[in-house]
């Protein structure tokens, strides 16, 4: 008994030195990706003051259009994405989906009208109920420019090796199929990357080569009043907490640094 206690003392002693290496709850109410936007997009960036998008902080209005002038935002190649507001995984679906069965092999419930069977990130939609919950949650979605949307694809990010800016005044380049952000977002992609991680053990969200960098986004760029902001409205509604960013926006409150 006496070891039992003496364990139970020092496990309790090891879980406030290190909060987070131990796994929180991820989302377990908002069950569908269309049901997640449309709470994004109507309810929790509704009241927003400072309503832009994520990479380049273009503003939109109401019905999702993008206005390229807030922001000297040139488009590329796919105009028509880039009028568009997208909401964007920042860990990508494939990120966590990639190895699940559905994905690679399909599943008898993944048929089409015509009879043919199918597979990859619309099988796993329809058949594992935890990638839907993944693909819902909402501290994973962030507002984006259409084309950003879809230049970055499901590619990782890194560090920037050159300050070209192929869209405009949109610092966001994606080269030799890397994701090169500006620094104004990188600490909310360490934080989004941390909490995924934490989430949802098991999924490798957090590659070993990329775990130093998220640390020292998350490090040298500390959460924003907007980041805080949205993080509680998102609480408010998909009920688990994101523990990562809530903590940091508990030590900015009291004047600490992280």
């Amino acid at each position: 008994m006496k070891r039992f206690l003496l364990f139970c003392f020092i496990l309790t002693g090891f879980i406030s030195v290190f909060p987070e290496i131990h796994y929180q709850q991820g989302n377990e109410t908002i069950k569908s990706f269309s049901r997640a936007k449309r709470y994004l997009h109507r309810v929790i960036y509704s009241d927003d003051p400072d309503r832009t998008t994520f990479y380049c902080n273009c503003k939109y209005d109401d019905k999702g259009k993008i206005d390229w002038g807030s922001c000297g935002y040139v488009p590329g190649r796919q105009r028509k994405r880039a009028k568009r507001l997208e909401w964007e995984h920042v860990v990508p679906a494939h990120a966590f989906g990639k190895d699940l069965p559905e994905w690679k092999f399909g599943h008898p419930e993944c048929i089409t009208r015509a009879g043919k069977p199918f597979k990859g990130r619309n099988c796993a939609s329809k058949v594992n109920k935890k990638f839907q919950l993944m693909i819902a949650d909402m501290y994973n979605l962030v507002p984006s420019v259409g084309e950003i949307n879809a230049v970055r694809s499901n590619y990782p990010f890194k560090e920037k090796t050159t300050d070209s800016r192929p869209y405009g005044e949109c610092d966001f380049r994606v080269i030799d199929r890397k994701a090169m952000p500006a620094d104004h977002t990188k600490g909310k992609i360490a934080r989004i990357y941390m909490y995924m991680e934490s989430a949802y053990p098991g999924f490798g969200i957090i590659h070993h080569k990329n775990r130093k960098m998220f640390e020292k986004w998350d490090a040298e760029h500390g959460v924003t009043d907007r980041e805080c902001y949205i993080n509680q409205e998102i609480e408010k509604i998909q009920g688990n907490r994101n523990h990562i960013v809530h903590s940091r926006c508990q030590d900015r409150e009291n004047g600490l640094n992280h």
